[in-house]
């Protein structure tokens, strides 16, 4: 069911750091707690738990964590398997991962034991994003903590051999991608890989590898000690659980907040931020799950769920929950063609219709936050943004370029249609534009 998060359902009891982040303090909010005998549990069985949750990738993608873990070999062999642990958050308006890994690094940690016992791997490696320094060091304090006290390394307390290993990028957005972040980590430029293999078969060092974002393995613990059912009340089937919403822009309080999957994001936004800045009546458009959503319209705000399924009603998305708020002073045509710059810069260049067609993309924005653009401009921008998007290259990089712009067409194309119309308006020798006569 749909509705406000209890405090004593959350999952994430230090995300703002008033309380200690530290070891002692982790496990005073039930860090580690059990850990022991769900370890002491087959494979199968944590498998077929994470199931039951109905937890699905926190990451954007949305897909089952705990079918994903049994894509991977069921016996050991001389190939090892791998742990490999998304902390890029690269996607702009995305920052709950960075709030876990400074105040509740601890969760991740045994997160990590956990899903490496549930997928027989004996390593976890965390890449997290070279900008993110300071949660780096904290992550590697806390993992410091960790092996001290014998929680994870070789002849732990819990009887399953596991390291944590942590690692950092560069700061490009493409190694979201699973591939892309497997090739950086293994100090390659990062550009997606072609599938098949799938990393389950060939992943890092040519091994069986899981890629799994931050929230998806901060959360496995507490799901297993209070029980998959526990986890399943909240939110609407297919789309349950607890999730991190990261809301900013014209909202009064910008903020990140646990909340219960299916919470209306109407609640969410008054409940939680303070309302939209100059009241509710001053929203103009929301982008629901980070810049690679499109935007949904202010009417469509009153009713909509913060789930999968809903956003995918409406033919946006959840994404990663990272909610952007923007009122009517916004000029959403230049807001979409500064997104459009974004996935231009941040294109690896390996695929011809992602490396052209996001530079020429972005052009033919720039052109319409001013109006300086033909009518039938509109329909050929959309129709090639069609042929980008697809699977027409090797990573979602190209869609999420693509959708945005088509998020603004679909919901604002009077808009951008009256700026053109203004702007040949006021210049008269603009071909096709209507002549003033002279007085």
């Amino acid at each position: 069911m749909a509705g406000l998060l209890a405090d004593k359902d959350r999952i994430f009891l230090n995300i703002y750091g008033q309380r200690d982040w530290g070891l002692e303090g982790a496990k005073l909010r039930g860090a580690w707690n059990g850990v022991k005998d769900i370890v002491a549990q087959t494979p199968e069985w944590i498998c077929d738990q994470i199931k039951a949750s109905g937890l699905r990738g926190r990451g954007g993608a949305g897909f089952a964590t705990g079918l994903k873990w049994t894509f991977m070999p069921k016996q050991e062999s001389e190939r090892p398997h791998y742990l490999l642990v998304n902390a890029d958050e690269s996607e702009p308006g995305a920052c709950k991962d960075r709030d876990i890994l400074r105040n509740d690094p601890h969760l991740l940690i045994e997160g990590c034991l956990i899903a490496c016992r549930a997928m027989r791997a004996h390593t976890a490696y965390i890449y997290i994003r070279g900008e993110y320094a300071h949660e780096r060091e904290r992550l590697t304090a806390a993992i410091k903590q960790a092996y001290a006290a014998k929680l994870i390394g070789p002849g732990n307390v819990h009887g399953w051999d596991c390291d944590v290993r942590v690692t950092h990028g560069g700061g490009a957005y493409i190694c979201g991608d699973e591939t892309a972040l497997m090739e950086s980590f293994e100090g390659k430029k990062g550009q997606p890989r072609l599938k098949p293999p799938f990393p389950a078969g060939a992943g890092i060092y040519g091994c069986p590898t899981t890629v799994n974002n931050v929230e998806s393995i901060a959360v496995v613990g507490t799901i297993l000690r209070r029980g998959a059912g526990w986890f399943s009340q909240f939110g609407r089937p297919n789309n349950t659980g607890t999730k991190l919403f990261c809301v900013s822009g014209h909202v009064n309080e910008p903020c990140n907040v646990e909340e219960a999957m299916s919470i209306s994001l109407k609640d969410l936004l008054e409940t939680h931020c303070g309302g939209v800045r100059g009241g509710w009546g001053n929203l103009k458009a929301v982008i629901p799950g980070g810049s690679s959503t499109p935007l949904i319209t202010a009417e469509q705000c009153e009713t909509v769920l913060m789930d999968f399924d809903a956003l995918k009603d409406l033919k946006s998305g959840l994404g990663t929950a990272a909610v952007i708020v923007m009122d009517k002073s916004t000029d959403l045509i230049r807001a979409i063609g500064r997104l459009s710059y974004f996935y231009k810069h941040e294109s690896c260049g390996q695929c011809t219709p992602c490396r052209e067609g996001t530079g020429w993309m972005w052009r033919v924005m720039e052109r319409m936050a001013v109006g300086d653009a033909e009518p039938h401009e509109i329909d050929l921008l959309l129709e090639v943004a069609s042929n980008i998007e697809g699977g027409h290259a090797i990573c979602g990089l190209a869609d999420a370029a693509v959708w945005p712009i088509q998020g603004l067409f679909r919901n604002f194309r009077g808009e951008v249609e009256e700026r053109i119309a203004s702007y040949r308006a006021r210049r008269p020798h603009v071909q096709g534009a209507a002549l003033i006569a002279a007085e």
